[in-house]
């Protein structure tokens, strides 16, 4: 009788419990979720507390508060690069907890940090665990999502990121005035060490890292589980490990670029509009609370839009949905010039958060529908890792704008710009790519 630890997979038990896998499955996915609102919570938070540190705590210059934004996106960067690497090695249920444990104790040491340098600093090391749970919740959703709901269950999923964000800016709202900013982060330090330790019990691991580390047996334990095939080892070493030489065969060239660009253009926008969006509205007149207000409608926006933009990603295809998003951010963000009430501005704010951190989104789940099992985790973290730039670039690119002083609405004319670059970059993905979703 064979072994069942070196057994060949195949496809997975039925067992006739369909409605405990779907309800197992949604667990997954709404842990990834939960990662992702305290990971977007993190990265938002800076924009939140950036007026506070220009008006008053550290007199901050533009310059100054953009080069501190960049700090951990760069981190980001870096993490994202590393998690391609470790994926393979330690599993995605341990590296998410890592990275979770990681940056959460980064928060706590930005909460104590005496000067703007040594702030900056720690804002670069919460950017390292940063980088990392994003292409591994991304995995982790693609791999665990119903057939045929990729895309829309990945949107679901990413909307945690401006869950995360509309807490951000309502924690900002009632807490900054009243305990200061620093209680912004200790608030995201509790948060996450507790996410650290529910991840750690709930989670299960991968069962295409399973597979490619040879625990058959687990795989398919945890495949008849959430109701899942197994999937066939990878057929040699080089492409089970995935890299760099993978995701630039012939095959692969033309959308690993495409992707790398249109990843880059979009988080240019993301970070880039979280972190400078309540200081221009300060800069047109509104007081903290209204400008915040602007920052919340950004990320409503996305929390609503994306899984719509998602599931119509799933009966149409992704890359007519994100080039049309791309174009539509462009948009909204170009009219935002225009003096108009209140109520049509923040609908328009609405509409550039769908639009911009809503595409990253469809995007994310398009790069990984883009790529075979074996390269999926490692094909979204070098996407991701050389997306960064643009999400490094983001916070430089709109402080340089306001330090020039062609007034508040230079910046949205230059925001609209690398929407434009997205657009185009998506519609030439190659048209293959669709057919994996």
């Amino acid at each position: 009788m064979e072994d069942p630890a070196t057994a060949r997979p195949g496809p997975a038990v039925e067992d006739g419990d369909a409605p405990a896998r779907v309800r197992s499955r949604a667990t997954v996915i709404g842990l990834c979720w939960l990662a992702i609102v305290v990971d977007g919570y993190d990265l938002i938070v800076y924009g939140t507390v950036l007026p506070t540190l220009i008006s008053s705590e550290w007199q901050l210059t533009p310059a100054a508060g953009g080069r501190i934004g960049a700090a951990a996106l760069v981190g980001m960067l870096l993490g994202a690069l590393v998690a391609g690497f470790l994926t393979d090695r330690i599993g995605r249920r341990r590296l998410m907890v890592l990275c979770i444990a990681w940056f959460s104790a980064a928060m706590a040491v930005s909460a104590l940090a005496p000067t703007p340098e040594l702030f900056g600093v720690t804002r670069f090391v919460a950017g390292i665990g940063l980088g990392g749970v994003v292409p591994t919740a991304i995995a982790l959703t693609v791999e665990f999502a119903p057939p045929g709901r990729r895309n829309a269950s990945n949107a679901l999923m990413f909307s945690g990121y401006s869950v995360g964000g509309v807490l951000a800016a309502l924690g900002g709202i009632v807490m900054i005035e009243a305990f200061g900013w620093r209680s912004m982060f200790w608030t995201g330090a509790l948060v996450g060490a507790v996410l650290v330790v529910v991840v750690w019990a709930l989670m299960p691991e991968s069962v295409v890292y399973l597979v490619g580390r040879g625990r058959h047996r687990e795989a398919t334990a945890v495949a008849r589980r959430y109701g899942m095939d197994v999937p066939e080892p990878a057929g040699d070493t080089g492409a089970r490990t995935g890299g760099l030489r993978q995701l630039l065969r012939p095959e692969h060239r033309a959308g690993t670029l495409l992707f790398w660009g249109g990843t880059a253009a979009g988080l240019l926008l993301v970070y880039g509009l979280n972190t400078w969006l309540a200081q221009i509205m300060r800069q047109a007149g509104y007081p903290l609370g209204g400008a915040l207000g602007f920052l919340l409608a950004l990320n409503l926006g996305a929390i609503l839009g994306a899984p719509l933009f998602g599931t119509l990603a799933d009966r149409i295809g992704p890359r007519p949905v994100v080039t049309g998003m791309f174009l539509a951010a462009a948009g909204s963000i170009l009219l935002l010039m225009v003096e108009l009430p209140t109520v049509l501005l923040l609908s328009l704010v609405a509409i550039a958060g769908a639009c911009t951190i809503g595409t990253t989104i469809i995007v994310n789940s398009f790069t990984a529908t883009y790529y075979p099992d074996h390269l999926r985790a490692v094909g979204l973290s070098w996407a991701l890792g050389v997306g960064r730039i643009g999400a490094i670039t983001g916070p430089l690119y709109g402080g340089l704008i306001m330090s020039v002083g062609w007034g508040f609405q230079a910046n949205f004319l230059a925001f609209a710009i690398p929407a434009v670059i997205g657009a185009v970059l998506m519609a030439l993905v190659p048209g293959r790519a669709a057919a994996r979703s």
